[in-house]
Order: structure tokens, then sequence, then C-alpha cells
């Protein structure tokens, strides 16, 4: 008899909701392991990164999308895209809400659509652990009772239960990945992610949200030292003195806070070399957005 017949399950969980409502935060922490970004800005997550977790009796296939947003550039669209492929595709979608705070325009009738879409769909509030949170009124209008949770992915409390509401909605199926597998993503994609997220915290203002990260080389050979070559990308010149900084001073310190990052997510010494270089044209071209990994 197979898994499915002695009761395992398997599908693809959506983690959805509004920018900076904690989605990563939670996918690092069911997994047990820093796959996605996280920083303090809204909108760090540009594309999809699928998290496996594996368990006895089930796979879960949970996938962080971007936070849902406007905007009209390409980079914009890929992102919109990208959350709203994962809730038409996925067996349970998870849509994380901030209980003290206003919903985003639009977000009422986009998950009433989902709900009533006959689609298994858990609403749950993160972040607990703060008290203007836990004193919010919960469930939400209009949303049953027991597809309403709450959680802290800091403190883990309520986590348990989520996994085990999802796990209850997932269709019978044998495991689609080795139990041993973390993700589908190239560890060479986790590298510019890592990049993009030293970067993200050490400029300042709007400059994060005008740079991609590219991996040109990512060399395993030596066991004793992966060696790594990558671009960070800006749109202009004024954004390059910034990112390169007084003596190269800013540059430097984004490659030390990446190549820390890379050598606890790899388990190795890692040698980080990177460049700033301006590319105009990065954002705009859907081509060019899909090499970086924003698809």
């Amino acid at each position: 008899m197979g898994e499915a017949g002695r009761g395992h399950r398997s599908g693809v969980v959506a983690l959805l909701g509004r920018p900076n409502v904690g989605k990563s935060t939670l996918l690092n922490h069911l997994l047990g392991e820093k796959l996605a970004i996280v920083t303090s800005r809204p909108q760090t997550t540009r594309s999809r990164v699928l998290g496996i977790l594996s368990r006895p009796d089930a796979q879960l296939l949970l996938v962080d999308t971007p936070g849902l947003h406007g905007g009209s550039r390409p980079l914009d669209r890929a992102m919109r895209a990208a959350a709203e492929e994962a809730a038409g595709d996925c067996d349970v979608a998870l849509v994380l809400v901030d209980p003290a705070r206003p919903p985003a325009p639009g977000a009422d009738e986009w998950l009433a659509g989902l709900l009533a879409g006959g689609k298994p769909a858990l609403v749950v509030a993160t972040r607990i652990d703060r008290p203007e949170i836990a004193a919010a009124p919960w469930p939400p209008p209009g949303v049953d009772p027991s597809a309403a949770l709450r959680v802290s992915a800091h403190t883990g409390e309520g986590v348990a239960a989520l996994l085990e509401a999802v796990v209850q909605r997932l269709p019978l199926a044998p495991p689609y990945y080795p139990s041993d597998q973390l993700s589908d993503r190239p560890a060479r994609f986790f590298a510019a992610e890592a990049v993009r997220e030293a970067a993200f915290e050490l400029l300042a203002q709007e400059l994060p949200y005008e740079v991609a990260a590219e991996v040109l080389d990512f060399d395993e050979s030596d066991p004793r030292l992966v060696r790594i070559q990558a671009n960070l990308l800006v749109r202009r010149e004024s954004q390059k003195r910034i990112a390169v900084g007084r003596g190269g001073e800013v540059v430097k310190a984004i490659g030390v806070r990446a190549r820390q990052a890379l050598e606890q997510q790899l388990g190795s010494r890692v040698y980080l070399g990177l460049r700033v270089k301006v590319e105009p044209d990065w954002a705009k071209h859907p081509k060019r957005l899909k090499s970086l990994g924003y698809h």
C-alpha cells in the first residue's frame, strides 16, 4: 500500500496577504530554517519562494508570495501575478492578516472571493505576541471561527494548531519531493537573495527598492570554500555612488553581511566577490525580471 493509501497528505499551501504581514517570517519558522529573506521594510519578497516541510504524515509545499499591493511597473505586475498565481494553484490558502491594521484596499473583496470559490482557506492573525494585535477583535467579520487562527512565529504560539489545521485540509497524496529537500530553488537564487537582504538593511530611504542582485558564478568545487561572484544592480550612477560608499565602505558592508548569512545557510566558508553595476532598465523588461528570478 502506498503513502496515500496510509493516509499521507501532500499539497501546495500558499501564504498570502498584504506586504509586511509576516509571511516570510512564518515560512522560516515552519521550516526551522531561514529560507526567505526578512527585513523591516515592506515588499521585501519579490517572487515565489517554495519551502518544503516533510513530516511522516504529510508534505507541505509552502509558497511564500509577494505582498498583495497595487502598482503598474513591470516588477509590480510580476509580483502581483506571482501572488495571484499561487492563490489560484494552491490546495490550501493561508491568508495572513494584521487585525490591528485596517484591511488593504480591496482585501475584503479578495478574501470573500477566495472563500466563496470553495478552496480550503484559513485566515491567520500573525504576531499575536504584540499587545496591540493580541487585543484586536478576532475573528474578522464574515469568517468562520473554525477557519480563523492566531499565531506568533516569534514565540511559536498557535503554530502547532495551524499545522494540524493545514494538514487536515490537504488532499491524500504521496510526497512530491525527497524528505531532505528544502526548496525547489537553486542555491544561487538564495545567494542573490542574501545580497539583496543585506542591501535592504543597509541602504537608506527608497534605494533598496531600486536594486536587484544577480549571481554570476557559484562555484562549489572546493568543499572548503564556496566562491560566489555577484552584482548589485542599480538604475543610476547616483545610486551607484551611494551603494558603493566612500572608499567602497557601503558595498563592503553589504558583502560582509551577505557572506555571513550565506555561511550560516550553506554550512561552509564563503568567498563573496560583490560589485555594484548600473543597469537602468533591469526593472522594466519581463525577460530580464525572469532572469533575475522574479517570475
